[in-house]
């Protein structure tokens, strides 16, 4: 094809139970919105032939000679198991790129699949503009991602409260093997059908990892490794991903699933945005435990393969899932060091870190530009400045700093390289999408773009948008993309 697509699908070649084949669900007019030309580049796809292929990318045609596929899996929901797969999605093929490289492109919203359970298989354009715009910016942030390729009008309506613009947004992953995923094959496969999946995640993801005595503890003691330092991540730059389902927990690693996701403003680690979160399982804080518990049952899955005596599977199981606090810990740490200029490790740098977030909590400081503040060293521009406490915390990390071999230049310039001047901030990414859904103004969301495309950079032209939102008595709330 002249754009470049060189397609293989390793996926299908998996046992059945794991896919459906999907009929094309043609729309009306589709047509390119936003277009990610670097990404297509890196894929070794041509931007300009890209443009032409709009039915494509919205799933009104298939590949030359191949299918469109739906995944199957399963996921618990807020605590809840239940059957899933592909309602909205399907996976367009695996793009092998110049490099040898392998990646999905999926579909979502191009149409109804098995799994819809009474959906209409649709997407509003705001939800798949706002994917696009936060999983870019985690990228730039250097944060393992699912990205966007592309998001194409339909030309037709989906109704939801409101009528809105159909659009599909075009994703590209490392792959989309879930926990549920894994869940769904020890649920309703066979032991067989479970070691297919495991196999093949191994090869597709950790084939150059240590295989260790038992293949199939060591992908899970990988994927353990993995979402330690990827929970750690958004922690140090206040994201909160909002839905951590088992079926959005990635066996790759990568941040998948952008609905009800955000950034902190206010630092408040009890912070949830997603609406239907009411009980607050999904709140900053609680994200890495629930990473914990989403990589239990992933442990439950694979049980089976582990060990055939039961009891000797779980202690195994048990063994490599404590491995994860102790990573988490010190990705964590590593990072609020790096925030803060510390290089290497002195046993007060905890109480530190500690002393510095409980002020912040206290004095409803904003965490973004907190650090930003202090990277510069400007700490009148903090909301703790002047407090007998932050008097105190400013010299004792003064004094720290000036213990270490590294000058205190260093030690800034290490701050700026782990401080972002900008987020995805929620003001800024509403105003983009209402630009988009109400004038058909992208203009807004690639000035948007910009200034996120190198979060490190401390320009003058990033000051705009580091400016926190109005006070308001109302809570942000974020909604699943539907």
């Amino acid at each position: 094809m002249k754009a470049g697509w060189n397609f293989d699908t390793s996926y299908a070649r998996l046992p059945e139970l794991f896919f459906s084949k999907v009929t094309p669900n043609p729309v009306r007019a589709p047509q390119v919105a936003v277009l990610n030309k670097p990404l297509a580049a890196a894929l070794g796809l041509h931007a300009d032939a890209l443009q032409g292929e709009a039915a494509l990318l919205a799933g009104s045609e298939a590949p030359e000679g191949d299918e469109l596929l739906a995944q199957a899996y399963a996921g618990h929901q807020f605590g809840h198991f239940t059957r899933l797969g592909d309602g909205r999605a399907a996976l367009l093929g695996e793009q092998i790129t110049p490099q040898g490289e392998r990646f999905d492109i999926q579909l979502k919203g191009s149409g109804r699949t098995p799994y819809s359970r009474g959906g209409d298989g649709r997407a509003a354009i705001g939800p798949m503009l706002r994917e696009y715009i936060i999983s870019e910016a985690m990228h730039a942030l250097g944060i393992p991602t699912t990205r966007s390729l592309a998001v194409v009008l339909t030309g037709e309506t989906v109704m939801r409260e409101t009528p809105l613009p159909g659009a599909v947004l075009a994703r590209v992953a490392a792959s989309h093997l879930r926990v549920g995923t894994f869940q769904y094959a020890a649920t309703w496969g066979t032991v067989e059908e479970l070691r297919a999946l495991a196999d093949y995640a191994w090869e597709r993801h950790y084939a150059d990892a240590d295989i260790g005595e038992n293949k199939y503890l060591s992908l899970l003691r990988e994927v353990v490794k993995r979402q330690a330092a990827l929970i750690a991540n958004w922690q140090l730059v206040g994201f909160i991903h909002g839905v951590m389902n088992t079926d959005n927990m990635t066996i790759s690693g990568e941040t998948i699933d952008y609905g009800p996701c955000a950034f902190m403003d206010t630092y408040n680690p009890e912070t949830v945005f997603s609406s239907i979160d009411r009980q607050g399982r999904y709140a900053y804080v609680n994200q890495p435990y629930i990473a914990v518990w989403n990589l239990s049952r992933l442990a439950e899955a694979l049980l089976e393969l582990f060990h055939e005596d039961q009891e000797t599977a779980v202690e195994m199981a048990q063994e490599v899932l404590a491995e994860f606090s102790k990573l988490y810990t010190e990705h964590w740490q590593s990072g609020m060091r790096a925030k803060l200029g510390l290089f290497g490790e002195e046993e007060q740098d905890k109480d530190l870190i500690q002393q510095l977030l409980g002020m912040m909590h206290n004095d409803k400081a904003d965490y973004t530009n907190t650090f930003r503040a202090l990277s510069f060293n400007r700490p009148e521009e903090t909301a703790m400045f002047g407090t007998p406490e932050f008097v105190e915390w400013y010299r004792l990390w003064r004094e720290r700093l000036g213990r270490q071999q590294e000058s205190k230049e260093e030690a800034y310039q290490l701050m700026r390289r782990s401080n972002p001047a900008v987020i995805p901030r929620n003001h800024r990414v509403e105003e983009a999408l209402k630009a988009a859904e109400e004038q058909g103004d992208y203009g807004v969301m690639e000035r948007l773009l910009q200034a996120l495309a190198n979060p490190y950079a401390h320009s003058p032209e990033q000051e705009e948008y580091t400016t926190p939102p109005a006070p308001s008595h109302l809570p942000y709330r974020t909604f699943c993309g539907t």
